[in-house]
């Protein structure tokens, strides 16, 4: 924006598929930060570069999807955490609620009531010149690029009434905004808060009027069925952040470093029941692993395999590829509330398998090998462990269907007399998938190297 009288710089995590905004003042250097992720260093250093004192650190609502980085800026800055009024924080922080006013010295944030996405939820506007004419909306979920965040992440009675809440919001309050107002929302593609949208992170009033189909419904009604059409599953751990963030996490001062563990310590921590977490690739899971482990690549990502398969609240010892694997796993798993980790394994699987542990392997085969097998009528069990969304799309005739975020607490009722053949669309999914199926008891389990994508790129039988 020219001559603006604030700068906005956008930092997003694609893994999560959400964006924090620092927002400062170009005349006073002052500047607030909206809806952080837990580890801050990346919007400290934003603010230095940029001259920027952080007075203000803001959550649009309580968040399902990652543990709020607001107490740790606060620890770190002296800033003033903000919240709605609903959100009753059991920590300290200045409730907020319609028609609130943060003086920024050069522009001023409003505070905006937008209840649907949560029953809590505000959104902060900043005041033009005139002090009446929003400049820019920074939206959380209650507005996103072509749609809204889902309404059901708190429980199903609630569903349909945010849903209603959402309605309101959207067509009486949001799209009463003059068109050329900016949006910056905080949900986005990537995220499980959200159906499928754009890959944009930004955009205008005027764009969703035109072409966001929750405001373009006529009716209440109408809002709501498009609302709650075909939102996908969602990870485990989201039902446990809501509490979490309200009650208030745990301050950690920064990313933790992992104590270095050596093998017999690891073995002592496996044999009372903690965790052990592979984040190599899944051809090295397959070559070795400790016995038990969940072998969920770094890249897979993380930070939502972990929080869909490993129980929430668990200790985790990390056993990784490097000292960088192993920072930013932990990274990850802060993120979303993993806090318990005694340490790594030093020396990697090598180690583990020099002092005389024991280690498992997974087999593997080729798509070629599988459709070989399938054809000559071998007593196989193809698993197909993608999202519903893809396995209606196309998949291997004659396969099972279980999403992958299924397994570690469904009942399940996969055959024992044969091999289990498990595959995603490239690889990831299918040896986490693998892990929890070993530790659940089925030891007979095959990984397919490649995914679904080559299996039809290669021309073989799909069934839809």
């Amino acid at each position: 924006m020219t001559n603006s009288p604030y700068v906005t710089e956008q930092f997003v995590d694609t893994d999560l598929g959400n964006s924090a905004y620092l927002v400062g003042s170009v005349e006073s250097k002052l500047a607030v930060l909206i809806d952080p992720l837990r580890d801050v260093d990346q919007y400290l250093a934003a603010a230095e570069r940029l001259g920027f004192q952080i007075i203000h650190v803001l959550d649009t609502h309580l968040h399902a999807d990652f543990v709020t980085g607001t107490r740790e800026i606060a620890a770190r800055t002296g800033a003033t955490i903000g919240a709605s009024l609903g959100a009753k924080l059991g920590f300290d922080h200045q409730p907020l609620g319609e028609g609130d006013d943060l003086s920024m010295g050069g522009f001023t944030l409003r505070v905006m009531d937008t209840p649907g996405h949560t029953p809590e939820h505000i959104s902060f506007w900043v005041a033009d010149d005139d002090g009446k004419t929003p400049g820019a909306l920074f939206s959380g979920g209650a507005l996103i690029v072509g749609g809204a965040a889902r309404t059901d992440l708190i429980s199903h009675e609630l569903t349909k009434p945010l849903a209603r809440n959402l309605y309101h919001t959207l067509h009486h309050k949001l799209m009463a905004l003059p068109d050329e107002v900016s949006v910056y929302p905080t949900h986005g593609a990537g995220s499980f808060c959200v159906a499928p949208t754009s890959p944009d992170r930004m955009t205008t009033i005027g764009r969703e009027r035109r072409f966001n189909p929750l405001a373009q419904a006529q009716t209440e009604e109408e809002f709501v069925e498009r609302a709650l059409a075909g939102l996908p599953s969602y990870p485990a751990y989201y039902k446990h952040m809501r509490a979490f963030n309200q009650r208030g996490p745990m301050i950690l001062g920064g990313v933790p470093i992992l104590k270095a563990l050596s093998a017999p310590e690891v073995h002592a921590h496996w044999e009372r029941g903690v965790v052990i977490l592979d984040v190599r690739s899944p051809k090295a899971f397959a070559r070795g692993h400790i016995p038990g482990s969940y072998g969920i690549r770094l890249e897979a990502p993380l930070i939502t395999w972990a929080g869909w398969l490993i129980p929430f609240g668990a200790e985790i010892v990390l056993v990784s590829r490097s000292a960088e694997d192993r920072l930013e796993a932990t990274r990850q798993l802060i993120r979303i509330g993993y806090d318990k980790l005694p340490g790594y394994l030093e020396g990697g699987i090598e180690s583990w398998a020099a002092a005389g542990y024991e280690v498992e392997t997974v087999p593997t085969m080729t798509l070629a090998e599988l459709r070989e097998r399938l054809h000559d009528r071998d007593r196989l069990t193809v698993l197909d462990v993608r999202q519903d969304s893809e396995w209606a799309a196309g998949h291997i005739p004659g396969a099972i269907h279980i999403e992958g975020g299924r397994l570690p607490y469904d009942e399940l009722s996969l055959p024992t007399d044969r091999p289990i053949v498990v595959h995603c669309a490239h690889g990831n999914r299918a040896m986490a998938a693998i892990s929890v199926l070993r530790r659940r008891g089925y030891r007979d389990v095959i990984q397919v190297r490649d995914g679904f994508s080559q299996w039809e790129q290669a021309g073989y039988e799909v069934e839809r």
